[in-house]
């Protein structure tokens, strides 16, 4: 075998391993409608919710693209029409329209919507996927 095939057959063995891995936090939706994600976590330091995602059914959206430094993230889904599909516990702020919003306290005198969100341990995982699934009847 010459030089360069040996070299060739070596970095085909090594390069599955020698790309980076691909950190993220993916919402899958598997109920029967379109839905709109809104995500909250911790931003240097204060809390901060983004919005929205709209992902349709059978479909998943990678809300968060890099590494996942939290290791709680929070989110919230609600259908089309507002009604929430998931019962949160923990109280942050949304928008009606395409949002950033630091901070989780005073949302209505801040001029936002508050929203339940559910806390997802990732466990400190570089790669998560939660799926809505739609409500019991």
């Amino acid at each position: 075998m010459r030089l360069a095939q040996k070299l060739a057959a070596i970095f085909l063995v090594l390069a599955p391993w020698s790309t980076p891995a691909f950190a993220n936090f993916a919402v899958c939706n598997q109920s029967f409608d379109v839905i709109n994600v809104a995500i909250g976590r911790d931003v240097e330091g204060e809390f901060q919710t983004d919005g929205w995602w709209t992902i349709g059914t059978n479909q998943c959206a990678n809300v968060i693209q890099e590494e996942l430094k939290s290791r709680y993230i929070y989110v919230f889904a609600q259908d089309v029409f507002g009604q929430p599909l998931m019962n949160g516990t923990t109280t942050m702020c949304v928008a009606r329209d395409k949002f950033t919003i630091r901070g989780t306290d005073n949302c209505w005198v801040r001029g936002h919507l508050a929203a339940r969100f559910i806390e997802v341990d990732t466990l400190r995982t570089q790669r998560w996927s939660l799926f809505v699934a739609p409500p019991p009847n």
